[in-house]
């Protein structure tokens, strides 16, 4: 793994800290699916209450001040409710354990297209080996982890790598646009709250009065406050510091990390297949973290 300054390491740091988180939203991910609770109302979450800590502090900081109109439309509309419920809706067709595979594993692939296709930046030989190795490996876990055939299982992993072209596009908007934690929490928080939650309530089916406490608590814990304001944060401030391509590839550890947590928490088996799958997505990822020049601040 490089390193270089204080600032890159808290860069690598905030990265590694949200492989962690995401491999525990994908536990939390799956009991969800026996709460009663919709995809309408874990979005409604994410949002909703989000908010109640991040309103006075938008209040108080005023972060659209920064921001044009028409980078708070294109950053809301990638982390708005589209995205979210792509995401969640994914998990309806796909085994769980596919969402940190398909969302994170190809994370890599899709910055090195959007690197050479958008900003003519062509990788080296190492990251493209690389991430051939963590998609490969990601491939292999979305087929060994599937005890019983799952019909149209294809339908939520397509859902899944949209949701990842999603993510990758904010990920590339926060280095490109040197994104402030407020403007993030504004545009990925209050702005969507304020346009999804009315049609929520009014309009959309829930789940949320017959759900039962201990599984509501832990979705609105988790859903609530941790997505949205621990971790595209910590992504944002990681893609500022080390850039997108290593943050990315960093991430691509959610599925080894949700796999580990599944065997641990969920008793979930690891075959060797399994084992050996997580041993080359890791050595893909380490060939695909390429060293930046140290950071002036």
């Amino acid at each position: 793994m490089p390193t270089g300054s204080p600032s890159q390491l808290s860069g690598y740091a905030a990265a590694w800290t949200i492989v962690l988180v995401w491999s525990f939203w994908l536990i939390v991910s799956r009991v969800a699916n026996d709460s009663g609770l919709t995809v309408y109302d874990l979005a409604a979450m994410r949002y909703g209450l989000a908010s109640l800590v991040a309103l006075p502090l938008c209040l108080y900081y005023k972060p659209w001040r920064g921001l044009r109109l028409l980078q708070i439309a294109v950053l809301s509309f990638i982390l708005g409710p589209v995205y979210i419920l792509i995401v969640f809706s994914g998990f309806l067709y796909a085994p769980a354990a596919h969402g940190g595979i398909f969302l994170n594993g190809v994370l890599p692939l899709i910055s090195i297209l959007f690197g050479i296709f958008l900003f003519r930046t062509l990788p080296s030989v190492k990251q493209v080996f690389g991430a051939g190795l963590i998609l490969v490996s990601s491939v292999v876990l979305a087929w060994d982890t599937s005890v019983t055939l799952v019909e149209n299982a294809w339908i939520g992993d397509l859902m899944f790598v949209v949701g990842a072209i999603f993510f990758a596009t904010y990920v590339i908007l926060s280095e490109r646009w040197q994104l402030g934690p407020m403007q993030i929490i504004f545009c990925g928080t209050i702005v969507n709250a304020v346009l999804y939650l009315p049609i929520w309530f009014f309009w959309l089916p829930s789940g949320l009065a017959d759900a039962p406490p201990g599984p509501l608590l832990l979705q609105a814990v988790y859903q609530g406050f941790v997505p949205n304001l621990i971790g595209l944060l910590f992504v944002a401030h990681a893609s500022r510091r080390i850039g997108n391509g290593n943050t990315s590839t960093i991430l691509a550890a959610v599925p080894g990390g949700g796999a580990l947590l599944g065997l641990l928490i969920l008793g979930e088996d690891l075959s060797l297949t399994s084992v050996l799958a997580l041993v080359i997505l890791t050595v893909g990822l380490l060939l695909s973290v390429r060293r930046r020049p140290p950071l002036l601040t």
